[in-house]
């Protein structure tokens, strides 16, 4: 059964999310298929997209349990930014730095949702 969102500030919340997490999906897989992969015509890393799958169902649907556990998830994608954005040179650099900050934006917005929705125990 949905969680109901029961402000507006939590159904943005919950939105921005929702967009950081699907915009996160994207870059991830664009990036190491065509944008700027580590071998030329893409590499497994693209595989990296799909821890990020399994909360998406859950995101969307605005479970709180899932908001919460994802924010501790999201800090691989920061860190790996971090190590790429520092380590590459060029396009993945940049494309690291949007990583960077799509991981920030979900822990934001996935924190601001928990604590907009009251606790369900």
């Amino acid at each position: 059964m949905p969680a109901l969102l029961p402000a507006p500030k939590a159904r943005a919340a919950a939105l921005a999310a929702a967009a950081c997490l699907i915009a996160l999906i994207l870059l991830c897989v664009a990036w190491e298929l065509f944008l700027a992969p580590v071998k030329p015509g893409g590499s497994w890393l693209v595989l990296k997209a799909a821890p990020l799958l399994v909360p998406l169902f859950g995101v969307l649907h605005g479970r709180r349990y899932t908001f919460q556990w994802t924010t501790l998830l999201i800090w691989a994608y920061f860190a790996e930014g971090v190590v790429r954005a520092w380590s590459d040179s060029g396009l993945s650099a940049r494309l690291a730095g949007v990583e960077i900050a799509l991981a920030l934006a979900y822990f934001v917005a996935a924190v601001s949702f928990v604590r907009a929705t009251p606790s369900e125990t």
